[in-house]
């Protein structure tokens, strides 16, 4: 029996079903996350399906939480998407259930879980649900389609990324067949504020580049304040240096509430995860974040991108 129908059979057998992700959700968190509950909800009307976690605002117009008792995990199933180790997972009850399932394509670093499917083939956990659905012959319903569609476009940069395939396209190409506001999605998914598009303004301003391509940019408290960003209002311009002709890889430190820095790393070519991961941090080879916890620490994760750069020029 293929994983997927390991995974089916052990939402069969469960009345409650609890979904988790991770902390400070993108798209492609909630995507998987939520767009798996409107999938069995579709099929299993008669279970307690529920996805936990903080209502990030910014994203408040894509899904939203539900309310989740300590209560409701006695004898439930959960599922944590999109989350590769159990520090990232939001919500610390998820260990709480009767069995564990871990969904995500990140490299499975820290295995946890009671069944485990990683597929760092997949470009999102988004698409992982779409496959889920088509392997076990589970219909999606509109909202579900809509979810999972939101979840690729978010991790994908809109096909931008190396990790988009050919299943990604073909998976995205049925998600399209369902009825929902293709346009509308697509469009707000695209749109930033005015206060964002100014913080963008201060990023290419205040940009610093070396020779090779490594580049980097501080976001201070203090700057986050004079904008009136929150740190996760930011995600919205970690891919504006990639748009620079001369930049190859970059960091973006944010400074946080506490005085240590969240540290999003990205590379158009060259992998930059093994830099997260002596700082704390991990992810995808393109696409990583790490942990800073002192301006002496910022330079030397700049120092490491930079020596990443080095030597791979020519």
């Amino acid at each position: 029996m293929d994983i997927c129908h390991q995974i089916l059979e052990k939402i069969k057998r469960y009345d409650t079903i609890i979904i988790h992700r991770h902390l400070k959700p993108d798209p492609d968190a909630l995507g998987s996350q939520v767009g798996l509950k409107a999938l069995l909800e579709h099929h299993f009307p008669e279970k307690t399906i529920k996805a936990v976690g903080f209502d990030e605002p910014t994203l408040a117009w894509l899904a939203k939480m539900d309310p989740v008792q300590d209560s409701d995990y006695q004898g439930a199933l959960v599922i944590v998407c999109d989350t590769a180790n159990t520090a990232r997972i939001d919500d610390k009850r998820y260990n709480q259930g009767d069995f564990l399932i871990k969904i995500d394509h990140h490299p499975n670093d820290e295995v946890y879980g009671d069944l485990v499917w990683t597929d760092t083939n997949s470009s999102s956990a988004s698409e992982m649900i779409a496959l889920f659905a088509e392997k076990t012959q589970l219909a999606l319903s509109d909202q579900a389609a809509e979810l999972l569609f939101a979840g690729i476009i978010g991790d994908t940069g809109r096909f931008l990324y190396p990790s988009t395939t050919a299943r990604t396209f073909r998976i995205v190409s049925s998600l399209r067949e369902y009825n929902f506001d293709f346009a509308s999605l697509t469009r707000k998914m695209d749109t930033m504020s005015f206060k964002i598009a100014k913080l963008q303004g201060y990023v290419y301003d205040h940009l610093e580049v070396d020779e090779n391509g490594a580049a980097r940019v501080l976001l201070s408290q203090e700057i986050l304040k004079k904008y009136d960003v929150t740190d996760a209002e930011t995600a919205a311009i970690v891919g504006a240096p990639g748009r620079i002709d001369s930049v190859s890889l970059w960091g973006i430190f944010v400074e946080q509430t506490d005085g240590h820095y969240r540290v999003r790393l990205r590379s158009k070519i060259h992998p930059i995860n093994q830099v997260a991961k002596e700082h704390d941090g991990g992810g995808h080879p393109l696409a990583s974040g790490a942990n800073s916890y002192s301006l002496e620490e910022n330079e030397q994760i700049y120092k490491e991108l930079k020596e990443v750069a080095r030597t791979n020029q020519g």
